[in-house]
């Protein structure tokens, strides 16, 4: 089972779209606020059915809710493709472009829904019934680790695709295959796996322990500071990682000009040149980011303290990364986007620990749960807010680079959270 578990760690991070989505939507003619948009709509979605859907796989098998959650993914991407083509080639009006979007991406939020923390139900129910229950985090770190060598392949074949096309749009439709072939990979799981099935447990239970756990969160001063901490640091990194894609794109053409004088190239075939080799390195630094975690706490000595030395770090990176993003200075831009990869991979562990913490061990996973919640929220209002001022900076020609607002952003964010931080906590 081990061989499967990491076999589907591999191949859902054969997400081939993930490194080029805000440049496919560009190329179907989107603007930042419309891009923004379908992000704060795809949060909203995932939190709307989260819930709902961990109490569905739970009842009628983990196997089914996987099996359904990649056909979600996939009935997207081919939405994606499909009306993309059309926008593109300019086949579509732009209310039925946006319609069609929305709808895809509404299967791909069902998608991830279903997905969310299933699988590792299913790790470890697996671990309990062979009496493995002690290499938990054996098991499911080595999973792990074959899911960040997916990522990391996946770059280089997303990169390779994209040169051989020139487009944008056909990695939805790429990434099709390895999502059906991990189809069939969670049929072979053996029905142990489902879980116990039906629970006499309501719906009413479980929306009245939900409202216990909300009013735990909210009034517990130490657990309401984590969430908005949550919501402050991954809400925004989720909103803006992405503004890393046009970025890349941009800088490859006076590489490619400057290494490649006489060979003709579509604009598309040059942003691979940076897109890929930068992906792979974030990718790297990030699995080793994760895994260190701990020796940053151990430096700052205590978890509170190595959070709020983070919220430091992240001011500086933004202070430094306006005049950068206005001024068009490219390598300190990516190199500022590849810190703070970096820093969230140091950040998440340290955070989920300071939960464990804090949080009652009865309640834990719906504290987390509710924390995600949060997260998407913030996600979903920053998004838009981000593609509008973005948008605004490029229509008003304020800078060389249209994307300083996200630094001005960042910065006040993290500032606002290094200045309210308790360091001895």
């Amino acid at each position: 089972m081990l061989k499967r578990f990491s076999l589907y760690g591999f191949l859902k991070n054969q997400q081939y779209y993930d490194y080029f989505l805000i440049l496919a939507f560009r190329q179907m003619g989107l603007s930042y606020f419309m891009i923004g948009a379908l992000i704060a709509f795809r949060e909203v979605m995932v939190a709307l059915t989260e819930i709902p859907t961990g109490a569905i796989a739970d009842i009628y098998g983990r196997r089914r809710s996987m099996v359904f959650s990649f056909l979600s993914y996939i009935v997207s991407f081919a939405i994606f493709g499909s009306f993309g083509l059309l926008a593109m080639r300019a086949r579509i009006p732009q209310y039925m472009l946006l319609a069609s979007l929305f709808f895809a991406m509404l299967w791909f939020a069902i998608g991830d829904a279903f997905r969310t923390g299933t699988h590792k139900a299913m790790i470890f129910r697996w671990l309990n019934i062979e009496g493995r229950a002690g290499e938990g985090t054996k098991v499911y770190g080595y999973a792990r680790s074959w899911s960040k060598i997916g990522s990391a392949v996946s770059v280089i074949v997303a990169c390779a695709f994209v040169f051989l096309t020139s487009n944008f749009i056909y990695v939805f439709f790429l990434t099709i295959i390895p999502y059906m072939i991990n189809i069939i990979n969670l049929l072979g799981y053996p029905k142990e796996v489902d879980g116990d099935g039906y629970s006499s447990t309501s719906i009413r239970d479980i929306i009245r322990y939900l409202k216990s756990a909300l009013m735990v969160s909210v009034r517990q001063a130490d657990l309401r500071r984590l969430i908005l901490e949550s919501m402050g640091f991954e809400g925004f990194f989720k909103a803006s990682k992405d503004y890393l894609q046009p970025i890349l794109k941009k800088a490859s053409l006076p590489l490619t000009a400057t290494l490649f004088t006489n060979v003709h190239m579509t604009v598309e075939q040059k942003s691979v040149f940076l897109i890929g080799p930068i992906y792979f390195l974030l990718f790297i630094l990030s699995a080793i980011a994760s895994r260190k975690a701990y020796l940053f706490t151990g430096v700052a000595g205590k978890e509170a303290t190595a959070a709020w030395v983070i919220w430091g770090i992240s001011l500086f990176i933004f202070l430094v990364l306006t005049p950068a993003m206005y001024y068009n200075i490219y390598w300190i831009m990516i190199a500022g986007f590849v810190l703070l990869y970096v820093i969230q991979n140091i950040w998440r562990p340290i955070l989920i620990s300071r939960f464990s913490s804090y949080a009652q061990e009865s309640m834990g996973a719906t504290i987390l749960s509710i924390e995600s919640q949060a997260k998407s929220l913030s996600t979903m209002i920053i998004a838009p807010l981000l593609g509008l001022a973005i948008d605004m900076a490029g229509r008003n020609h304020i800078g060389l680079s249209k994307f300083w607002p996200l630094g001005i952003m960042g910065a006040i964010i993290a500032l606002g959270f290094f200045l309210t931080g308790r360091k001895g906590q």
